[in-house]
């Protein structure tokens, strides 16, 4: 943060309100933000150096088991509330035209979008903010209704590509400009090239594509010749059979899981659900990275809930072997297994 706070100062605020997401105490997160306010340390900064990595240690706090998804729920409220509080407390007027934010149908990770709309709104632009899970043609017709100037997607989930292409291609026929930001891009917004798309890292970079028109009409065109083999159409038709099977297998080869209780079965076929989603996902865009490196999360995840990562080996073997005839989805499939071969070696060193 900037002055007249001292360094000290920036870090006490960060862990004062760190202490607050997770005592659940939303008026003492507000107010450690409105102190900074009042400090005279500038809104954006609030935003993006206090609200933002607060919000990503949540997020890794959750993964490490550390916290339940319910303190993670309760955390993510209090900043949406936090970032209410920051706009409520600066309340500038637009300047500029419109900018239409979303997250990509299918993504409820609402508040990183939230921050760059914000941040835009901070700039001087007029900014809607639709929220989380915005179906396509819902967000076409808004487009339709309103001169928007350009528009801004969110992807914090690889595995919604192939939705958030269709997305940005049904903008671009509404003849609105597209940035795109989150994870789910890549973190070097490789997919987003992929697809024919600006990308921006972060919120301050989003907002200086949207002040340049001719940057964010300048993209290439999408890169998807590989999708002519098929395989990530008929990957897609599969999806249901391939998840049956795969529990079937699971259920002969580890007879714990007929033991089961029906949230454990629950969570056991969303995760198998989630690995052909981020193979179709890895199909879309031809990079087997994306693939290998939701496996290694997986496994690090299930590791840290005290599920063995050889559970997730057994089941990418099994589809390799049914997807046998599918070269690129076995070659990432051999990929992701030997990603937790890796990992396993790793624990056992």
């Amino acid at each position: 943060m900037t002055a007249p706070t001292t360094e000290t100062d920036a870090a006490q605020a960060y862990h004062a309100f760190l202490a607050a997401l997770a005592d659940a105490d939303e008026y003492a997160a507000v107010d450690v933000a409105v102190r900074l306010l009042d400090a005279g340390v500038p809104a954006e900064r609030v935003l993006l150096d206090l609200v933002a990595p607060a919000q990503t240690e949540v997020g890794e706090r959750w993964a490490r088991n550390e916290w339940s998804v319910a303190q993670e729920h309760a955390a993510t409220h209090i900043s949406e509330r936090v970032v209410a509080a920051v706009a409520a407390h600066v309340n500038p007027r637009p300047t500029r035209g419109r900018v239409v934010v979303a997250c990509m149908d299918g993504e409820w990770h609402a508040l990183p979008p939230r921050l760059v709309a914000e941040v835009l709104r901070l700039r001087g632009w007029q900014v809607t903010f639709l929220g989380a899970s915005v179906p396509a043609a819902h967000l076409v017709s808004y487009l339709h209704r309103h001169d928007a100037h350009a528009v801004a997607l969110a992807c914090a989930l690889p595995m919604r590509l192939p939705h958030a292409h269709r997305m940005i291609e049904a903008c671009r026929r509404s003849d609105v400009p597209v940035v795109v930001g989150g994870r789910g891009f890549g973190v070097d917004g490789r997919w987003a090239r992929r697809l024919g798309v600006a990308w921006a890292p972060n919120a301050p970079a989003a907002a200086d594509l949207v002040a340049d028109e001719r940057a964010l009409r300048r993209v290439r065109p999408a890169d998807l010749p590989h999708l002519a083999d098929d395989e990530y159409a008929s990957l897609v038709k599969r999806r249901g059979e391939l998840i049956d099977s795969a529990l079937a297998d699971l259920r002969e080869r580890v007879p714990a899981v007929n033991d089961y209780t029906p949230a454990q079965l629950d969570s056991t076929v969303s995760d198998l659900g989630y690995i052909v989603d981020f193979l179709a996902a890895a199909l879309y865009v031809d990079d087997s990275s994306l693939f290998t490196e939701f496996v290694g999360w997986l496994a690090a995840i299930l590791t840290s809930r005290g599920v063995p990562a050889v559970a997730v080996g057994r089941s990418l073997g099994h589809y390799h072997q049914v997807l046998r005839d599918f070269p690129r989805a076995a070659r990432f499939l051999a990929d992701g297994e030997a990603e937790v071969a890796g990992l396993r070696r790793d624990v056992h060193r």
